[in-house]
């Protein structure tokens, strides 16, 4: 993008105390498109803040050109020594845009002003949820709506070689993978059993402040008041690389692994959230959590107080919610909690999330559901229901049972390919890569075709629907999607009318036609084959 200079020197001589020698403002020219951002730079020659992460400050406003409204923007130091300082603005709309910018150090302050255009580049922008279907996400550039298929890769940002990390995302991205939850600060000295380690080309330790000991699990000796700008940067071209297919990074701000941690409630803790949002907010492709197994290392009050907090500093508003170890300490009805995200490996899991929705309606307020940590594969740590709970098959067949009951989820693939350990060619739920030896999520593939070939949004359990164990989402008279968790048939209640009905193999994908369903009651054939079979059937217009 071209760009033109403005160079403001000061009239007051550098003699002043806390005054830089100059400052200089690098304003974009040309047009970006909606839900990009546009980024001013900010050069400070001869800068004397001591600090820029708490010396200094960039703040701005933008908004339509000639109209009243604008938007408060917070920028941030992006040098360890406050050289060069970073604004970043993304509009929802194409248009004519004006901006107005301040650099502030003590009682010095320097000012621009500008002005950009955004065209329509047809990007999908942040997730929401859908005012309409409320249990459901949409995609709020588009209005398409978005079915969550989540995958863990927390220590995805450990991997020293960025090409692992762009691996891993586009890998996920072909198997219809669409969110990954990625820590930003964390640290681990266990290994549950996996053969994951640290080595020449991954770490545990994710450092997101200057460390003198980064690599040290005890003793890191971190500067809570200074950035560690090249893990930042790195961080943003995984966003950037994500955002270009439409992949969504759940933003998990730490983990209980460690108590290499600011102190809750403190500045530094503060500080750390501020410098994040200000970072990572302008991307469209970001839901924030505010950390995993939360409640193991923070109360129901931090959580209420920092997830309000982080909704008022984020200009977009982005999706926000927390992960705690008892799904009962959800945020649920407070206006920042955009999603749950609950942990609970029960098997089954068709009646626990149908118990999840029950446990929302009393809030009065409707949000989606999701189970983002039912278990992961070949995973069995003694809290695990029992040896096969965690196997392939199970947690297919527990992803549908998930969805069936109108909710979404997480699912974590093996790590048995091992990181510095041979083969050395996975990682799966640890940090994110795999290869083709990892077969679990192929049949997730196959749900998400499924869900996403019918307005699975406008549905509804209907479970009394139908008989022999199977499940029902519906729009009586319209729309209803059975799953039948092993093989036979399935009485349905339908509405008067003629429906088009196609069998759906949750295994393989494969679809088989039906003649025409005429209501009110009709008996499916068997089953066309073994394992786990869906039926779709649509009312013919």
């Amino acid at each position: 993008m071209a760009r033109h200079t403005v160079v403001l020197g000061l009239t007051l001589l550098p003699v002043l105390l806390g005054a830089p020698r100059e400052v200089s403002f690098s304003q974009p020219a040309g047009n970006i498109e909606a839900y990009d951002f546009v980024e001013i730079t900010v050069t400070v020659a001869g800068p004397d803040a001591g600090n820029p992460f708490t010396g200094a400050t960039v703040s701005g406003s933008f908004g339509k050109a000639g109209a009243a409204a604008r938007t408060a923007v917070e920028g941030f130091s992006d040098s360890p020594d406050g050289s060069v300082f970073r604004i970043r603005f993304m509009p929802s709309s194409p248009g004519d845009y004006a901006y107005s910018i301040a650099y502030r150090q003590g009682d010095f302050e320097k000012t621009n002003t500008g002005t950009f255009h955004a065209t329509d580049g047809h990007r999908k922008g942040p997730i929401r949820v859908d005012a309409k279907y409320p249990w459901h996400f949409i995609w709020e550039g588009t209005g398409e709506h978005y079915f969550f298929n989540g995958t863990t890769a927390f220590w995805l940002m450990g991997w020293r070689d960025e090409s692992s990390i762009e691996y891993s995302i586009e890998r996920l991205h072909r198997l219809k993978i669409n969110r990954l939850r990625v820590l930003v600060a964390g640290n681990a000295n266990m290994f549950w059993g996996e053969p994951v380690m640290t080595g020449e080309n991954f770490t545990y330790a994710l450092r997101p402040w200057i460390a003198k000991d980064p690599e040290s699990f005890d003793h890191p000796g971190i500067d809570y008041t200074r950035f560690n700008i090249p893990y930042w940067k790195k961080w943003e071209r995984m966003l950037r690389f994500a955002r270009e297919r439409d992949v969504i990074i759940s933003v998990v701000q730490d983990i209980s692994t460690h108590k290499a941690q600011p102190v809750e409630y403190s500045e530094d803790e503060r500080r750390y959230l501020r410098y994040m949002v200000a970072r990572l907010s302008a991307f469209s492709n970001i839901t924030y959590d505010l950390g995993d197994d939360m409640d193991s290392f923070r109360d129901e009050k931090w959580v209420h107080a920092t997830g309000t907090l982080i909704e008022t500093w984020d200009p977009y508003k982005h999706l926000g919610t927390s992960h705690p170890v008892h799904r009962e300490n959800q945020d649920r009805a407070s206006e920042w909690f955009g999603f749950t995200s609950i942990q609970d490996w029960r098997r089954p899991q068709h009646p626990l999330m149908l118990e999840e929705r029950e446990i929302q309606k009393k809030t009065g307020r409707i949000i989606p559901q999701t189970n983002e940590e039912y278990g992961y594969e070949d995973h069995y740590p003694h809290w695990a229901p029992g040896p096969g709970t965690d196997s392939p098959e199970t947690l297919r067949q527990m992803a549908w049972e998930i969805a069936m009951a109108g909710a979404y989820g997480t699912a974590g693939e093996t790590c048995r390919r091992g990181t510095n350990i041979w083969p050395d060619t996975g990682g799966g739920w640890i940090n994110g890569r795999s290869d083709d030896t990892t077969v679990m999520l192929n049949g997730y593939e196959h749900m998400v075709d499924f869900f996403t070939s019918f307005e699975w949004w406008k549905t509804e359990p209907h479970d009394e629907l139908v008989n022999n164990g199977a499940f029902c989402l519906a729009k009586p008279g319209e729309i209803y999607a059975v799953y039948l968790p092993k093989e036979g048939d399935v009485t349905i209640k339908l509405e008067p009318g003629t429906y088009q009905a196609t069998w759906f193999s949750a295994f393989t994908g494969q679809k088989i036609p039906l003649p025409p369903v005429q209501g009110s009651v009709w008996t499916s054939p068997k089953t066309p084959g073994w394992l786990d079979w869906a039926l779709l059937l649509e009312k013919r217009r």
